[in-house]
């Protein structure tokens, strides 16, 4: 398939003026979607609506954009749906412009992919040197600044890890370039408090609300780098690719335990799944 383009519903081009391109100012979510379902849509739009207020941004047409996905998402197979919303095209200066009118931009794309041996036997990780700024007025979003995760990934491709381990100005570990960290310690599943920075991401969310059925008291709070090193388990999630396991962090190896493969499979992540 070839990735689709909407902007405001319609297949035309953005405002070369728009706060988003200029500025960053704006909102995304990435999303998963198998046969014209994406799997925890409403999480998706609940944290695009907490965005929005943080920003004072005001919020797409749920209705239209709920249209929109069901109409161009493809019914069978699985693809990627991205949705930005900005603040809209406006004058030159950071003020923005009350009359600018919010621009929704939606893009469906063919899927990835992920190999099956990130599932099975886990990933490398490398902790980055790079630190992200604390802003807590940012914290959690989904916003549109992303240079800090760009350069990430520009100092990660110079090995062979599959994703890098990023700390905060304070020293705290925050999560994955494009992911969330857990730590598995006996039954307690700890996971970086994100007040400072990061992103609260959608598949954290679904974690921490399942992991008490299978008998894990889930904690939320700073977590130092040796804390990771000193685990029993260590697994990283995004929305798209679900749940992989950390094989590897530096120098230090860890085993696919059995508290992550059971929530794998209660969550329906996998090669096959």
């Amino acid at each position: 398939m070839e990735t689709l383009w909407l902007v405001n519903g319609r297949s035309t081009s953005l405002d070369p003026a728009d706060r988003g391109l200029a500025y960053g100012d704006g909102l995304f979510e990435t999303m998963a979607a198998m046969d014209g379902h994406i799997r925890w849509l409403d999480y998706h739009l609940q944290r695009l609506q907490l965005g929005c207020e943080r920003l004072d941004l005001p919020p797409p047409d749920w209705q239209a954009l709920r249209r929109e996905i069901a109409d161009y998402c493809p019914e069978h197979g699985r693809s990627v749906v991205k949705l930005i919303v900005t603040r809209g095209a406006g004058a030159r200066g950071y003020r923005p412009d009350e009359s600018a009118q919010p621009s929704r931009i939606l893009s469906i794309s063919p899927w990835p992919g992920c190999p099956p041996a990130n599932y099975t036997d886990g990933i490398s990780v490398r902790t980055m040197q790079l630190r992200l700024g604390e802003n807590p007025a940012l914290a959690g979003i989904k916003h549109l600044c992303r240079l800090e995760q760009v350069l990430a990934q520009l100092e990660l491709r110079a090995g062979d890890a599959q994703e890098g381990l990023l700390l905060g100005s304070s020293g705290f570990v925050v999560g994955g370039i494009s992911s969330n960290v857990f730590l598995l310690r006996g039954s307690e599943l700890v996971t970086p408090d994100l007040a400072r920075c990061g992103v609260s991401g959608v598949m954290r969310r679904a974690t921490l609300e399942f992991a008490p059925q299978l008998g894990l008291t889930v904690i939320e709070r700073d977590v130092t780098p040796e804390e990771v090193q000193q685990a029993d388990e260590v697994f990283m999630t995004n929305a798209l690719f679900g749940i992989w396991p950390v094989a590897m962090l530096d120098q230090h190896a860890f085993r696919r335990g059995p508290k992550t493969r059971e929530l794998m499979k209660s969550l329906g992540y996998g090669p096959d799944a």
